[in-house]
């Protein structure tokens, strides 16, 4: 908006504040009638920011995920053996990583980690939870449930930084899915192999060709059809997973 003449006040030459600037009013009255307006919005109350942001509440029932792993704190670090540090953006969120390479290192090109990394695909690394230990922004963390769009912290979620909303990590029901590219060293020769990826899932969703000789799959790795790599195309059985069963069939 740009300011002319008769906005400012003949008598005591202040600037009159536009009306939609305005701060909100601090009168309980205010607060009372939002309240009232929103009883169902828990964010604008505040009253559980456990479902929107961490916190740093311990007593509710539903504040229990912060004594299981992965977010349990590892008596501050004492016999955790560090071999890898990473961080969020803005650096709220630190942690450590007590395994030398992944249990497997993936690259998912599904919608979904499209949309939320705002990128062609996902790169993740496979971790036990008990492989990670936060030092710091414990309770600086948010929480997504892509099936049920809510940020209600229900299992698979993603993990974000509540500040700078950087990924922070997929976490399931049993493991966590990391994001190498927060990991301090990955552009290194070492950083670069210990993170490698060993495949592609979800291959026919992609929107870019990539020609690295990977095995490429339909959908989970290991559990679907291979697709060619030179025209994307799902080649019917060639499901790894089935080929085991049949083999134990002939056993």
């Amino acid at each position: 908006m740009v300011l002319r003449p008769h906005h400012f006040s003949a008598v005591s030459k202040r600037i009159i504040t536009p009306a939609f600037t305005r701060p909100l009013s601090t009168s309980p009255r205010f607060f009372k009638m939002a309240d009232h307006k929103n009883e169902n919005n828990k964010r604008s109350r505040g009253d559980e920011p456990h479902q929107y942001q961490a916190s740093s509440r311990t007593d509710r029932e539903e504040d229990q995920w912060k004594f299981r792993a992965p977010y349990k704190i590892h008596d501050n670090g004492e016999n955790f053996d560090v071999k890898w540090k990473g961080k969020c953006h803005c650096g709220a969120v630190q942690y450590e990583l007590s395994r030398e390479k992944p249990l497997a290192s993936k690259y998912c090109h599904c919608t979904t980690c499209q949309r939320m990394h705002g990128a062609p695909f996902q790169w993740a690394a496979i971790f036990h939870k008990e492989d990670i230990n936060f030092t710091n922004g414990h309770h600086d963390l948010g929480w997504y449930d892509p099936t049920a769009k809510s940020t209600t912290h229900h299992l698979p979620c993603k993990v974000q930084c509540a500040y700078c909303r950087t990924p922070i990590m997929d976490e399931g029901r049993n493991m966590i899915l990391l994001f190498p590219t927060l990991i301090e060293g990955i552009n290194t020769k070492k950083g670069r192999e210990a993170f490698a990826a060993q495949c592609h899932m979800f291959y026919p969703q992609r929107v870019v060709d990539i020609k690295d000789g990977l095995p490429k799959f339909s959908r989970l790795a290991d559990e679907s059809d291979l697709c060619d790599e030179e025209t994307g195309e799902v080649m019917e059985g060639t499901n790894p997973k089935k080929d085991k069963e049949k083999e134990k069939k002939k056993e």
